[in-house]
């Protein structure tokens, strides 16, 4: 018997039929993954690719032939010949039932897009399977915390389907441990540490546990300030201003006010994660204080408005005196290490081309 070397095995394809279709796969892949790779719209509340697959929703689950019973797509691994049906007409009937039991428990259904970025999860299946029928009402779980007063995150367990993804995020993802799981069934609370408020917590206001919320359970405070502010929702991609990791983000605007921002979770730097400037420090951006124009201050040493091509000639000229006065080696700069690569270049640039120098610095090696 021939076998193949090692590396013509791991080459191997692999082969499942799904919904009546052939599929390759890779070895290692969930059927949730190969799955959403052919399109299929496999529903889930406690799915986020970021992290470890939990299978607690049980909304994912398929019908794999020579399984006595549906299992969990998102931790089920795909196996060479598996036959798999991703939507039977019992499975969709489970899938509207268990969402009926789900929205039966809180206290609202539909909140605002600007609760955050996966908030609209849990409504968009309920209307796609169209479980809102009320059957089930009763007892309503979770607890709001009210009394955290924190500027940032809405803590509304009213809204909480204990999908776990917020304690999963800050775990896995942040390495923070900030928030964990109390209590079971109707009882089941996600708290801090002796349940205190989040800023007495190893909390450090990502935001990553309001972004992956399914429910709007965790919501952006300072994003739902403008819930009744007129106009559309607009999402505009940009680059965080604050250093030179050049996380990408989400600007939420309505008309001309920035009411919002989101990290992009396909930002090749930050991949849906920011920093808690990054995520609720925009405020400076429309905030009253913030200078609209360049200003110079003139002979009567008072700051008087101008144009940037006076400014700019105004700063220029201040370099040619110092240098016409004291000589090149009198000009230097200090590049800052929170500035994006392309503004240390230009920096450093500027220093050499203009001036002839090397002295040119930056503040990280301090």
């Amino acid at each position: 018997m021939t076998t193949l070397p090692d590396s013509l095995e791991d080459e191997r394809v692999l082969t499942m039929t799904l919904d009546g279709n052939a599929v390759t796969f890779t070895e290692g892949e969930t059927l949730y993954e190969v799955a959403s790779r052919q399109g299929k719209r496999v529903p889930t509340l406690c799915y986020d690719d970021r992290l470890k697959a939990f299978g607690a929703c049980r909304l994912c689950v398929v019908q794999v032939e020579g399984m006595r019973a549906p299992v969990a797509s998102c931790a089920t691994l795909a196996t060479d010949g598996m036959v798999a049906h991703t939507t039977t007409e019992a499975i969709e009937k489970y899938r509207r039932t268990l969402l009926e039991m789900v929205v039966s428990e809180n206290r609202s259904l539909d909140v605002n897009p600007l609760s955050g970025y996966a908030s609209q999860e849990l409504v968009a299946l309920v209307d796609r399977y169209e479980a809102r029928t009320g059957r089930f009402a009763g007892k309503k779980s979770g607890t709001s915390n009210v009394e955290d007063t924190n500027p940032f995150i809405l803590r509304d367990y009213d809204n909480c389907i204990s999908c776990y993804r917020c304690v999963r995020v800050c775990a896995e993802q942040e390495g923070d441990y900030a928030i964990n799981v109390m209590g079971r069934g109707f009882g089941t609370q996600i708290i801090t540490e002796f349940n205190h408020r989040l800023k007495d917590s190893q909390c450090t206001f990502c935001g990553q546990c309001v972004q992956t919320c399914p429910t709007g359970a965790l919501g952006d405070r300072k994003a739902l300030r403008d819930a009744d502010t007129e106009g559309e929702i607009k999402k505009t991609r940009s680059i965080c201003p604050y250093c030179g990791v050049g996380c990408s983000v989400d600007l939420l605007t309505k008309g001309d006010k920035l009411v919002g921002v989101q990290p992009a979770m396909d930002g090749p730097a930050n991949e849906g994660a920011l920093c808690i400037k990054g995520q609720f420090a925009f405020d400076f951006v429309q905030h009253s204080d913030r200078l609209s124009k360049p200003m110079i201050r003139r002979e009567d040493g008072e700051l008087h408005e101008c144009e940037w091509d006076e400014a700019l000639e105004f700063a220029a000229s201040g370099f040619r005196k110092v240098r016409d006065r004291y000589g090149r080696q009198a000009i230097y700069g200090v590049a800052s290490g929170r500035a994006p690569h392309e503004a240390a270049y230009t920096m450093q640039k500027f220093i050499r081309a203009s001036f002839g120098t090397n002295y040119i610095d930056n503040c990280s090696r301090a």
